[in-house]
């Protein structure tokens, strides 16, 4: 007798559930997500980087550089345009390691 009380209930509780208003917007993250990893069918390339098909001279001329350490230098770019200043973490608090 419980059994079937139970599996009367279970069937109650899966109607009513089954009966409830769908949101339209349910699963958008994982569309979104899946669109953004979609691969670009026709990707766009910098002039200077290299391109599919390249046959390397660019590495070559890079590895060249490398070895006879004259590499290009690094081009420094900033996040913000505040000057406000880090409050360092950690154990000492400072922004040194070791402090």
């Amino acid at each position: 007798m419980r059994f079937k009380s139970m599996l009367i209930l279970s069937g109650a509780a899966l109607g009513i559930g089954g009966c409830a208003p769908v949101d339209p917007g349910f699963g958008e993250a994982l569309r979104y997500d899946m669109a953004v990893q979609t691969i670009d069918p026709d990707p766009q390339y910098p002039a200077d980087a290299s391109q599919p098909g390249d046959n390397g001279e660019k590495a070559q001329k890079a590895m060249e550089r490398y070895r006879k350490g004259t590499t290009k230098g690094l081009r420094r770019e900033s996040a913000g345009g505040g000057s406000a200043g880090g409050g360092g973490g950690g154990v000492g608090g400072g922004n040194t390691p070791g402090s």
